[in-house]
């Protein structure tokens, strides 16, 4: 009941501030929305369309060939093959219409701009975490965010609201997420667009916001009891804002996670793997991070952050060609934050 209040409360208030809102849609915030909501639209009006002259039909037919009599009889009726072919061609062209319009918006949101700033997001029981790179240090925002808290402070319910993700202005943002428990699901009304978070790999999403405000996001995967709590916020910052913010937030860091460049020193990496692209034990890092790799049983496999995670917990998945499958695993070796940064710390090595 409260996770259900909050919604309502939140909702409420989003609605009553939102500003090019309508009765179907929150306000269009990012670079996509207007497009995912075309498609909506024309899906609806099209549906609108059709339902009323079905309905309009039947209505006719009803009164105008009902049983005046007794007497009436109903005429035999073979068909026509101009009215069947018309009434299957027709909404095959809006149905047609309907799959390519989706499919480029689709295509639009699966494939995050190459100047993207990345951000990465960690979904468990019951809260989001946001993980920043910034200067060589990783900068994690988690916990409750005490103004939220003010914003919807009242004794009678008990709810918590989880730290912001922050971005800046005008800068298209790439969040890459995973789940550390069961399955959550990370949505933005306001930008259009929702994404699975799954436990044991990453899935992407991306949108650019274009002005600086503030937007809600929600769980939208059933997750446990406490499911409604996993309410955050998306701030977007003025692009001076958003770098002297974290900039502040980096110089706090002390003992946070360790960095990927210390944990492929650390872990004996380098013993196998170079960085500068000479042979060694095991194949070059140096570039690697986007490259379709040639593997031992023939198939070829797209460098990706869930690739590289499953070669460092289990690399003997997809061993490389010309490798023997020496590796050992680190599977329970290294958390789940320690993969993500020496991922990412792997991702540099091609610039």
């Amino acid at each position: 009941m409260n996770s259900l209040l909050l919604h309502l409360l939140l909702g409420a208030r989003a609605a009553e501030a939102a500003e090019g809102a309508t009765f179907w849609m929150p306000p269009q915030a990012s670079t996509t929305a207007a497009d995912s909501d075309f498609v909506f639209y024309f899906i609806y009006w099209t549906c609108v369309v059709f339902f009323a002259i079905m309905m309009g039909a039947i209505g006719y037919f009803v009164l105008a060939y009902r049983q005046k009599s007794e007497n009436d009889k109903v005429p035999l009726i073979k068909g026509s093959h101009a009215l069947e072919i018309g009434w299957s061609l027709i909404p095959a062209v809006f149905m047609a219409a309907m799959f390519w319009m989706g499919l480029e918006v689709w295509i639009d949101l699966a494939v995050p701009p190459a100047d993207s700033m990345e951000v990465r997001v960690t979904g468990q029981k019951w809260s989001w975490s946001y993980s920043y790179k910034h200067d060589g240090k990783i900068v994690k925002v988690a916990g409750v965010d005490a103004d939220c808290m003010k914003k919807i402070a009242d004794p009678t319910r008990d709810i918590e609201c989880n730290a912001p993700l922050r971005v800046p202005a005008g800068q298209p943002v790439k969040l890459v997420m995973n789940s550390v428990d069961v399955l959550h699901s990370f949505y933005v009304p306001d930008f259009r667009v929702k994404k699975d978070v799954v436990p044991g790999r990453y899935t992407v999403l991306w949108f650019e916001a274009p002005e600086p405000g503030e937007h809600n996001v929600f769980c939208t995967e059933y997750c446990g009891d406490k499911h409604g709590y996993m309410y955050s916020k998306v701030i977007v910052m003025p692009q001076a804002d958003f770098d002297a913010w974290l900039a502040g937030e980096a110089s706090k860091v002390v003992d946070g996670p360790r960095p990927g460049k210390q944990i492929f020193a650390q872990e004996g990496c380098t013993g196998c793997h170079s960085i500068d692209g000479s042979a060694g034990v095991g194949p070059t890092l140096k570039g690697v991070y986007g490259k379709s790799e040639k593997l031992a049983d023939g198939s070829s496999v797209q460098v990706d952050d869930n690739y590289l995670r499953e070669s460092i917990l289990v690399p003997g998945a997809k061993v490389v060609a010309g490798f023997a499958p020496t590796m050992p695993p680190f599977q329970g070796r290294l958390s789940d934050e320690e993969v993500s940064n020496l991922i990412d710390y792997i991702k540099t090595l091609g610039e």
